[in-house]
């Protein structure tokens, strides 16, 4: 069979991959970069480009592939212009500001190290202060779906980049949400991780205490194999955080997701953003996902501390001397924003804290019984007109249900969904706790999978889902049977080790299953007796180095124990000791915990409470 021509070729890393494997080269590949770009005719989305024919060595100098030593073996990528490559001009989109770098940034380098290959520096909003796109003294890159429609910012050049099939992913950075509402009005996805997971050495901050670099991608995937690519922990860097990077895996049975409840729900009006989001909500439930609707009323209030709060004095410092000694080198609008941070004081600085502080402990006890949050990645588009009407407004309501993530320490996925019933793009954002990076991905990938939108503007369909459901060697398998399970009580102590789902399953037969007697919680205990009766359990892998944790809040007559699984396999699970049995109730005809609790709910009045 012929292969496809180049012209035809997908940038997503499982294309690529797929392309490497039949004999297309890493030079091929970066030659037909150079070609689409050309193509494009968009002069506002690169800031600077590598010469060809130095990219074209080093994909040359990448040797056979290999994937397993390079897992981004030849893969391009673009680089926001606040972000340094060492030869290369970093400019943040100042001029005035400009310096030659004489190193690659940290994560950078990490990605050059997996195999990947930078192809220039693309266009932002001048020094990442904006979430429209189009705050440069350059010429804005056009929306890749719209020229009429903002394209997004901060990280404009590296949204679009992605969108139009130029490079397979892009470096973005994310103060406010600019590695995600680009990804929104592009119809691609935007990685926003927990903060300090990557590096900011060699970044040019914006607000140095909530700064992340970000990712864009065409899948879930893929954006998900950058950030681990780049995740290694830089010790100069004094925000650098150890953050445990878990797999990608399957969506558990049960999980609760958190949306903002009707009264605190605002999309400026646009009811096909309103209903796009409704649908999202459904298609959650769809997947096994319980909907919990919160006030948001404390993400808001924390969200208003971003731009009129003291945070904007943190901007300030970046251009201090600049906006003294030549304000003119400044966008107006960028000048006029950052510039209000002048007037603050060390007292304002802490009355924010404290009163960030009290906004969080407030969203905490919010979201206490959720895994994971939903939101709209936008409110609603904006065209270049409006925004030439009003040049803050729109910006401001652009970020939403973006400006107090990195606030609340969360990390966040912009994903698509199915397009919106006027034609434009439909996205949401999954945020999570920080550390729970694969938890909101995984949710991500299975709703754009399932809203089988084709990738940013290139009409592409998404590529074959991958299994996943394999144990790290820094990771133990272990069963559990009871309230442990997805979408049960003790399911959180799971999260915050760390652990992630890998498969819903059986024993062999040879069990039984009791609720245990004693006060509430209930709980049961699974005993091997030699019978015929299987039992319902999940397989979750905890990472090794904390499953001692786990351990020590197991009590008598409960341990940990070998299990044999229906497939003929063995895990490690949870076992009760026989002598634990007295007064217990023998539940093993309802063939699991979930469906005893279930005949519970139904027998009690419905003025009880159900204690589990």
């Amino acid at each position: 069979m012929n292969a496809p021509p180049m012209e035809d070729l997908s940038f997503d890393l499982a294309s690529l991959h797929a392309a490497f494997a039949r004999g297309v080269t890493a030079a091929e590949v970066i030659a037909e970069v150079y070609r689409r770009i050309a193509a494009a005719d968009d002069p506002g989305i690169f800031l600077h480009l590598v010469p060809a024919e130095t990219a074209l060595a080093e994909a040359t100098a990448l040797g056979p592939c290999d994937l397993e030593r390079m897992p981004l073996w030849g893969v391009p990528f673009a680089v926001k212009d606040n972000i340094d490559m060492a030869g290369v001009p970093t400019t943040a989109a100042c001029p005035a500001f400009a310096y030659q770098a004489s190193a690659d940034a940290f994560v950078v380098a990490a990605l050059r190290r997996a195999g990947a290959i930078p192809i220039g520096k693309t266009n932002l909003d001048q020094f990442a202060a904006g979430l429209v796109g189009v705050r440069s003294p350059h010429q804005p890159p056009k929306n890749a779906l719209d020229p009429e429609i903002v394209p997004g910012g901060s990280s404009s050049g590296s949204a679009v980049a992605v969108a139009r099939g130029l490079v397979s992913f892009a470096l973005g950075t994310d103060t406010a949400g600019s590695g995600r509402v680009p990804a929104a009005l592009n119809n691609i996805v935007g990685l926003k991780p927990t903060l300090g997971a990557l590096s900011s050495s060699g970044v040019v901050p914006a607000c140095r205490t909530l700064d992340t670099v970000s990712v864009f991608a065409l899948t879930v995937p893929d954006a998900y194999a950058v950030f681990r690519a780049a995740a290694e922990f830089d010790p100069d860097d004094a925000y650098a955080r150890r953050v445990r990077i878990s797999d990608l895996g399957p969506l558990p049975p049960a999980f609760t997701v958190g949306v903002p409840d009707p009264a605190t729900r605002t999309f400026c009006g646009d009811k096909a953003q309103e209903a796009s989001f409704d649908a999202t909500i459904d298609a959650i439930e769809a997947l096994g996902g319980g909907i919990v609707e919160i006030d948001f009323r404390p993400f808001f209030a924390a969200a208003r501390m971003l731009y009129e709060g003291p945070w904007v004095a943190e901007r300030y410092t970046v251009v201090e001397d600049l906006i003294r000694e030549r304000p003119e080198a400044l966008h107006p609008v960028t000048r006029r924003i950052i510039g209000a941070g002048g007037g603050y004081t060390a007292a304002d600085v802490f009355r924010g804290q404290y009163r960030l502080q009290a906004l969080k402990r407030e969203a905490e006890r919010a979201t206490e019984d959720v895994d994971l949050l939903c939101v709209p990645s936008v409110p609603t588009f904006y065209t270049l007109a409006e925004l030439a009407a009003d040049p803050v407004g729109p910006n401001a309501r652009l970020g939403t249900y973006t400006n107090f993530v990195n606030l609340m320490d969360l990390c966040g996925i912009a994903v698509p969904v199915a397009p919106r019933g006027d034609g434009r793009p439909g996205g949401v954002t999954l945020l999570a706790p920080a550390g729970r990076d694969a938890q909101a991905a995984g949710l991500a990938d299975a709703l754009h999978r399932r809203s089988g939108v084709p990738l940013g503007a290139t009409g592409r369909e998404q590529p074959p889902a991958v299994d996943a459901q394999t144990v790290r060697s820094d990771e133990i398998a272990l069963a559990v049977v009871g309230a442990h399970m997805s979408g049960l009580p003790l399911n959180g102590e799971l999260a915050r080790l760390g652990a992630r789902f890998l498969s819903a399953g059986r024993t062999a037969p040879g069990y039984r299953l009791y609720r245990l007697a004693g006060p509430p919680p209930m709980r049961p205990g699974l005993v091997r007796d030699g019978g015929n009766a299987s039992i319902e359990l999940e397989v979750w892998a905890v990472p090794a180095d904390r499953i001692g944790d786990f351990l020590s809040g197991i009590s008598q007559p409960l341990g940990i124990g070998t299990l044999v699984l229906d497939d003929g396999g063995s895990v490690k699970g949870f076992l009760c000791e026989t002598a634990g049995l007295d007064g217990a109730e023998d539940i093993t005809d309802f063939g699991g915990w979930r469906r005893y609790l279930a005949s519970v709910e139904q027998d009690r009045p419905a003025s009880v409470a159900v204690s589990i």
